[in-house]
């Protein structure tokens, strides 16, 4: 394949993901405002939606990829609960992860590997997460290389 091609190929990768990430960070947050709510017996669900997108400023150009009513998994037991942010935490941990063995100048690198194993992937459930990951990467995991994976890291600056 010529490099020019390949060039064009690689710079779509990113195409879209600003709107990705505002319709999916809206949900989350609407979800995480919606089990805050001490009381929702009463709860006019198209009204909450409006009034939370205004607070948070959502753009009228990008609607969110789930609609409240859509939820239904997040009501279903307490698994869900308020998680649907969880998602896209976990793209945070992937990136952040793999920066790891960017950094290391390996995506094989064997002692990035192995402190991946040992702290997170063999863990278990007997460590605090947070201390594990620290244990793994040397601090907590930040949201950079997600920004950075998605085309956004500029964006924030």
């Amino acid at each position: 394949m010529p490099q020019p091609l390949i060039d064009r190929l690689l710079a779509t990768r990113t195409y879209g993901q600003g709107f990705a990430t505002v319709e999916y960070t809206a949900c989350a947050l609407l979800d995480l405002d919606l089990h805050a709510l001490p009381d929702a017996d009463s709860l006019d669900v198209g009204r909450f939606e409006r009034d939370d997108l205004a607070r948070i400023g959502m753009p009228a150009e990008i609607v969110m990829r789930h609609r409240l009513p859509h939820f239904q998994h997040l009501f279903s037991g307490g698994g869900y609960a308020a998680g649907y942010y969880s998602y896209l935490w976990s793209e945070v941990l992937d990136a952040d992860a793999f920066e790891a063995f960017r950094e290391a100048g390996n995506a094989f690198d064997p002692e990035t590997a192995r402190r991946l194993r040992d702290y997170i992937y063999g863990a278990g459930n007997v460590r605090d997460p947070a201390e594990a990951y620290q244990a793994f990467r040397g601090r907590l995991p930040a949201v950079d290389a997600l920004l950075k994976k998605r085309g956004l890291a500029d964006a924030v600056a």
